[in-house]
């Protein structure tokens, strides 16, 4: 009987990539004249209290993401995947020097990569052509008969349970938790940090830090090109 190879599970936003891939597929469309300038003007006030360090990143990309369903309704989908294969191809190496070696290392050892985010299916297909995961989730938006959006989610792996995503991996693609490793930043990645045989909370958001640090979870931090285990 073969050696069930070993799982790994990375959220991507924040986590991989030193941004959002919904954030920077938002202004890309807007640059084109996809979504209109306002809005830009519509997630202003979240981003300027985020960035005085009066508001939370949270607050700012959840309200983004509403703007984004908003002005995403009759666009068409070829559209999108287009602009998010330009994105992936000036901003693929924008990464975290921690997670970046620690793939690299796992993918050395045989390790069964999964990698999550909030952001559009469309955007994240483009990045795994980038970062060659075994398999990508992001969240799927609604299209109607004629290949344009309508403004509905049909489903969000990071809205939902990650472990429910965590068990059907295992049980399609028999994989093993045992070695297992994850890597999240905020606190909607505990479910499937709890599994994991190593959890690791990386540049963990508040609350994150807290039930890391109360379960006694690696904390990694990367400031500049160091990076520090708390």
């Amino acid at each position: 009987m073969a050696t069930k190879r070993k799982l790994a599970v990375f959220d991507i936003d924040g986590t991989i990539f030193r941004s959002s891939l919904a954030r920077s597929l938002f202004y890309k469309l807007i640059e084109h004249g996809v979504f209109p300038k306002r809005a830009k003007k519509e997630v202003q006030r979240e981003y300027d209290a985020w960035v005085n360090r009066v508001g939370h990143y949270d607050t700012y990309i959840n309200k983004l993401v509403e703007v984004f369903q908003k002005y995403i309704k009759g666009v068409p989908q070829r559209q999108v995947r287009e602009l998010s294969r330009n994105v992936v191809a000036t901003e693929k190496m924008r990464v975290y020097r921690f997670t970046r070696d620690l793939i690299q290392d796992l993918k050395k050892k045989n390790y069964f990569i999964v990698a999550i985010s909030g952001s559009p299916y469309e955007i994240v297909r483009w990045y795994n052509r980038a970062l060659k995961f075994n398999r990508t989730y992001g969240s799927v938006l609604e299209v109607d008969r004629k290949g344009c959006y309508t403004g509905k989610l049909k489903y969000a792996y990071s809205v939902f349970d990650k472990k429910f995503l965590v068990d059907h991996v295992v049980a399609k693609y028999q994989v093993t938790l045992k070695g297992s490793v994850g890597v999240g930043d905020t606190e909607s990645d505990v479910s499937f940090l709890n599994v994991m045989d190593r959890p690791i909370a990386f540049n963990p958001s508040s609350g994150l830090y807290k039930i890391a640090k109360k379960r006694g979870w690696e904390i990694r931090v990367e400031r500049k090109d160091v990076v520090y285990k708390i």
